[in-house]
């Protein structure tokens, strides 16, 4: 296999995925991710494993269910009318303590909605999505090398915490070609999986459930899990940070809003303002001791999202009110440019606008009644 190949986000997933050892993929068509079962039905055979393409997205999931619960390395993918398809099947697989990994490449919502890029599946993914107090590990890729290198974390993770890691993109970073070193330098880690139900040959036979009449057994396995997540929280916190030491205005952004704020943070610098950048890996464990040490050290905050606001209510309570916390996004598919953001930048340092160079051929100035 080549070092190096010009790759479309979602097939980084599937080049990441076959580097983790993933043992089986269960999908059903969906766009924007389409590649992936497309990608998948290749390479899960050339390297011994199992693809089956469902009849629905309820039935990949409890594939995935069956398949994770025999300790195997099992994901789906889907796009988010698919995702919320399958969240009764990710709440059992969270219930019964299961390893997995499940890929939402976001489109424009709600209901059926488009097949543009959106963000408005945050919520979904952060706070559980499906019923009962679980939560699911959540990673942010910005670059295609990203898709690649996330996989085999997302199985690790899943692995360790024995509990189903998402991976939440836009259909931006889903369907953008970039070069991508396939270097496949990961550490080998081996899970004991003594659980697994497996063969019960020359021990007692393993039980994976969901279901707990008794109550009290019932809050023991809402307990075991609220543990794990406080533990991820400790250990599994990923960000990245730009100029963030001097900034007076951090942005906070994630996938590709959080590549097009790089930009503009360097727009910013360029006119003088103090602008700053931190880019959250880890949608859940949130980086929130950062953001409420940096809104300690005085600085304000603007979250870009292509919702109508999720994310920003995190880094709000982050905050906890130590600092002004503004938003800006864009919805229907719409992906907000570098100039509009750098204009509500300017307008947070009492600066009057600029006139956008996407609209016009003219270089970028200020704007003029």
């Amino acid at each position: 296999m080549a070092k190096r190949k010009l790759l479309k986000g979602n097939v980084g997933l599937c080049y990441g995925a076959i580097a983790a050892r993933c043992n089986a993929f269960f999908g059903y068509p969906i766009t924007p991710q389409n590649e992936v079962p497309e990608y998948m039905s290749e390479l899960m055979p050339a390297n011994g494993g199992v693809f089956i393409q469902a009849e629905s997205e309820l039935a990949a999931i409890n594939m995935v269910y069956g398949a994770a619960a025999a300790g195997k390395r099992a994901m789906t993918s889907s796009s988010s009318p698919g995702i919320s398809l399958k969240q009764e099947g990710i709440s059992y697989i969270a219930a019964s303590e299961l390893p997995c990994v499940i890929v939402n490449v976001q489109r424009g919502g709600p209901g059926l909605g488009n097949t543009l890029p959106g963000q408005a599946d945050y919520f979904q993914a952060v706070k559980g999505g499906g019923h009962g107090d679980y939560r699911l590990l959540t990673l942010a890729p910005w670059s295609v090398q990203d898709c690649y290198d996330f996989m085999p974390m997302a199985f690790d993770l899943a692995d360790k915490y024995r509990n189903p890691v998402m991976i939440l993109m836009d259909a931006i970073i889903g369907q953008m070609l970039e070069q991508v070193d396939l270097h496949n330098d990961f550490p080998v880690t081996d899970f004991p999986k003594p659980w697994a139900t497996n063969g019960a040959k020359s021990r007692t036979h393993n039980i994976v459930n969901s279901l707990w009449i008794d109550p009290d057994v019932m809050e023991e396995l809402n307990n075991r899990l609220k543990a794990k997540y406080e533990m991820a929280q400790r250990e599994e916190t990923r960000f990245q940070e730009f100029y963030t030491k001097d900034a007076e205005l951090v942005l906070v952004a994630y996938g590709c809003p959080a590549r097009i704020c790089r930009t503009v943070v360097d727009l910013a610098r360029e006119e003088g303002m103090r602008v700053g950048l931190l880019r959250p890996i880890t949608l859940y464990p949130f980086p929130s001791q950062q953001i409420a040490a940096l809104a300690q050290n005085g600085k304000r905050f603007m979250v870009v999202e292509m919702s109508q606001g999720q994310m920003v209510e995190d880094v709000r309570l982050a905050v906890n009110g130590m600092a002004d916390v503004a938003f800006y996004g864009r919805t229907g598919g719409i992906v907000p440019n570098p100039t509009e953001i750098l204009n509500e930048v300017r307008a947070s340092f009492g600066k009057p606008p600029v006139v956008s160079y996407y609209q016009n051929t003219a270089p970028c100035k200020e704007a003029t009644n």
